[in-house]
């Protein structure tokens, strides 16, 4: 197998890939590349994202080899003191046949990072005028995007957040959930990007919209204040790294601790049979009982010169609070039991489990650029899908589509199509087994670049593009 890494984009939708692979061939530099993307998601994967949301991106300088992680997660919101949020609103929403506990409305709102994120890598990384790296979302909310059947059956499992008030409107015309193939529209966002592109993210956070924010979000029993939203910052964040066989992954530290998990991997998986190998990592995976859904997407993207950045971005299942007009949804990082920590206080960032990485080899060059969308369920696919490329040897588009497992306590959960022998050797070691019926988006969504081409996860609709 070629070793290279061919510049391309991954995402999961094929007009995310295509705003990164159009940016990419008018001389955009990765950076530009994966905003583009991101910009593009908040129109055609608002059941995953928005500009509403939070994210984080890893970006490989191929000059240098310096590697820069970026925090633009939410925010509690608070700091004004001048507003006591209220109830949120409890919704159930069914997970591998078991309802799940969330809470939307107004108070699970934390003040949003996607708009100053983007903001922050064209800063930094960035090559063309701002305004060029909008147009492509710009042009693509004038009409809407074709929902995937993927993204249809994540609707479908998330309905109840989704659908709430206004959510109704395009989620549900004429009384009807979406279904794949449908198209997805959201009126007035548009308009929104027209704004973004002219005025930058200052129109989210001091600008024209950080009024509407406010109002909308304490209307809606949330405490979101314009202090909050001037004071919010794009934050720089350490870089872990962990040896995996020759190569060197580099990526935050996430609330999963997926670089922890990789370095807690045995340093000979290479010369494992595969049943002991899967025993290892399922011992190195162990996550005590973590489930939630999660609404996260990710975008992977390199450039010709080899830089890489790799973005993933969430709204969590959406707050249900729209911003009047502008066909954008809020997030409801509140309402998500596990990312409530004790140490959440007004002003404070929030944890997460996202975990955009990059691996470099021996010379210091890009192997593979990846990340995925699953909240407690990233690292697992994320280690998979390294481990397959980095140490099998396995295409990047085989090693994603390949059957996963995801380890929950003392049980091992398996899509159809995974080895038996390896299975079987969990059941030895004293995992319970639990065959799921196909591929599911439970477990993750990656978008990877990397040996053999830039993929997107099928769990997703995912694709991927080669410039």
């Amino acid at each position: 197998m070629d070793n290279s890494v061919a510049a391309g984009v991954a995402a999961s939708h094929p007009a995310t890939a295509a705003a990164g692979l159009r940016i990419l061939r008018a001389g955009g530099t990765a950076a530009d590349a994966a905003v583009a993307a991101v910009l593009a998601t908040c129109v055609a994967e608002t059941i995953y994202t928005g500009l509403g949301g939070g994210g984080f991106a890893t970006y490989f300088d191929a000059a240098s080899g310096e590697v820069t992680c970026l925090d633009f997660f939410v925010a509690v919101p608070g700091t004004d003191g001048d507003c006591q949020p209220g109830p949120m609103v409890a919704v159930d929403v069914l997970f591998g046949g078991l309802p799940q506990v969330y809470a939307i409305g107004g108070a699970s709102v934390a003040v949003p990072g996607v708009p100053a994120g983007c903001g922050e890598v064209h800063r930094r990384w960035g090559r063309l005028p701002w305004d060029q790296v909008v147009a492509p979302a710009y042009e693509l909310a004038l009409t809407g995007a074709d929902l995937p059947p993927a993204h249809a059956r994540t609707l479908e499992a998330c309905a109840p957040a989704l659908t709430y008030a206004e959510g109704a409107e395009c989620y549900t015309p004429n009384g009807q959930l979406l279904r794949g193939g449908d198209r997805l529209f959201h009126a007035g966002l548009a308009s929104a990007l027209a704004a973004l592109a002219e005025q930058g993210p200052a129109l989210f956070y001091t600008g024209d919209y950080a009024k509407v924010l406010v109002e909308t979000v304490r209307a809606a029993g949330g405490a979101l204040g314009p202090g909050d939203l001037a004071a919010y910052r794009v934050l720089e964040t350490p870089v872990d790294q962990a040896r995996l066989g020759p190569y060197r992954v580099r990526a935050r530290h996430d609330l999963n601790r997926t670089v922890d998990t990789i370095a807690g991997l045995p340093p000979n998986l290479d010369e494992m049979p595969r049943s002991a190998r899967s025993v290892a990592v399922a011992a190195a995976l162990r996550d005590r009982g973590r489930q939630k859904i999660g609404d996260t997407t990710n975008v992977s993207v390199v450039d010709a010169p080899g830089n890489a950045c790799v973005i993933t971005t969430t709204m969590g299942l959406g707050a249900g609070v729209w911003l009047p007009g502008l066909g954008i949804n809020l997030n409801s990082m509140l309402g998500e039991g596990e990312l409530i920590t004790d140490d959440l206080a007004p002003g404070r960032r929030m944890s997460s489990n996202m975990c955009p990485l990059v691996v470099i080899d021996k010379a210091g060059n890009l192997r593979m650029a990846a990340g995925s969308a699953g909240a407690s369920r990233i690292r697992t696919a994320l280690v998979e899908s390294l481990v397959r490329v980095l140490i099998d040897g396995v295409d990047t588009p085989s090693a994603l589509a390949g059957p996963r497992f995801h380890v929950v306590d003392d049980t091992v959960h398996a899509e159809p199509g995974y080895p038996r022998e390896d299975l079987a050797a969990l059941a030895a070691a004293g995992w319970q087994i639990k065959q799921w019926p196909a591929l599911d988006h439970y477990f993750g969504g990656v978008t990877a670049v990397g040996p053999g081409g830039a993929a997107g996860d099928p769990r997703r609709g995912g694709v991927g593009l080669l410039l």
